[in-house]
């Protein structure tokens, strides 16, 4: 996992270590921005860069299981590093739950590492359409309710985000050279916030809430399980549903992979706790989680067994 990883990657020798977590929608520009990094930040400071990328460490295949794969379950990188430079290990991923990233900073503390975020900020439309470009792009659905799910850094309310950067990415072409790009628009900024990071690793006692914490996540846990027994049962009428309108069987596969796909997004929802929280962050004990989001679920699912029915 990401631990194991990190450990491998002191024992590789080398100084200070920072670990820099960029987020935003898909076609932001997160993965022009990453490369960028690598190859200035030994130009420019002197610094190791390393990067993780999500989409080279899931295989294509897992698009279409039940379940989101783990981007933990893969080991870290190991790249030679010489003398005592900085380490910058940048994480190349949508990042859009904030408890996703929270992960990321307990792992920093846990190894007293350096954190911090750079939130590539681009409108929907703008990602939508570079995303169309892309020889194997993201479908759109899934970019649409990422969208609505994105949580953005909130330095002021969440002592833990404050070495964050928003950067607006509308403006930089994704094919452009990094002396162009985003990093030619905000290179001093984010070269100030990873020495920031570099130089003030996260403190092993730096907040109290991992008890409150683990408490939701025990109430997430036995939330997703009665949520995934139900959207099952969904699934499954869906199919049925749809069989019985004869729906083509070289369809009734695209449409199994959609509908399964649609699962795993909304047990995620689950997962990350967005829905065991009201907006004062306080545990929702009035109702029933898994209950109140499959109304959602079944509208989706039923929306799209139609779309394949009425072709």
């Amino acid at each position: 996992g990401w631990a194991s990883g990190v450990q491998a990657m002191e024992g590789a020798g080398g100084g200070r270590m920072a670990l820099c977590v960029l987020c935003g929608l898909p076609a932001a520009g997160k993965s022009t921005l990453a490369h960028a990094l690598r190859r200035e930040l030994p130009l420019r400071q002197g610094w190791d860069c390393a990067l993780l990328t999500y989409d080279d460490l899931i295989p294509e295949e897992a698009a279409v299981l039940d379940e989101p794969p783990l981007v933990s379950a893969a080991p870290l990188p190991r790249p030679g590093r010489g003398g005592e430079r900085p380490l910058c290990l940048v994480l190349d991923d949508n990042f859009y739950y904030r408890s996703m990233r929270r992960e990321v900073h307990r792992l920093a503390r846990a190894h007293s590492l350096g954190f911090c975020q750079l939130f590539l900020q681009c409108p929907l439309e703008q990602c939508l359409q570079r995303n169309r470009l892309r020889g194997r792009p993201v479908p759109e659905g899934t970019i649409l309710r990422m969208a609505q799910r994105l949580e953005a850094p909130e330095p002021e309310r969440n002592p833990w985000e404050q070495n964050s950067l928003i950067l607006s990415s509308s403006g930089c072409a994704p094919e452009e050279e990094p002396s162009a790009g985003l990093m030619g628009a905000f290179g001093m900024q984010i070269i100030s916030l990873l020495a920031t990071a570099l130089e003030n690793p996260v403190k092993q006692n730096e907040d109290n809430t991992e008890q409150k914490e683990a408490d939701r996540a025990i109430c997430a846990a036995s939330a997703v399980h009665r949520a995934d027994q139900m959207c099952r049962r969904i699934v499954s009428q869906a199919m049925k549903e749809a069989k019985d309108k004869n729906v083509l069987s070289s369809e009734m596969k695209s449409l199994a992979e959609e509908l399964n796909k649609l699962k795993a997004e909304f047990l995620e929802d689950l997962r990350q706790g967005s829905h065991l929280e009201n907006e004062a962050g306080q545990t929702n004990h009035s109702s029933d989680p898994a209950t109140s989001v499959l109304a959602s679920f079944q509208l989706e699912a039923t929306n799209i067994v139609n779309k394949y029915i009425l072709k």
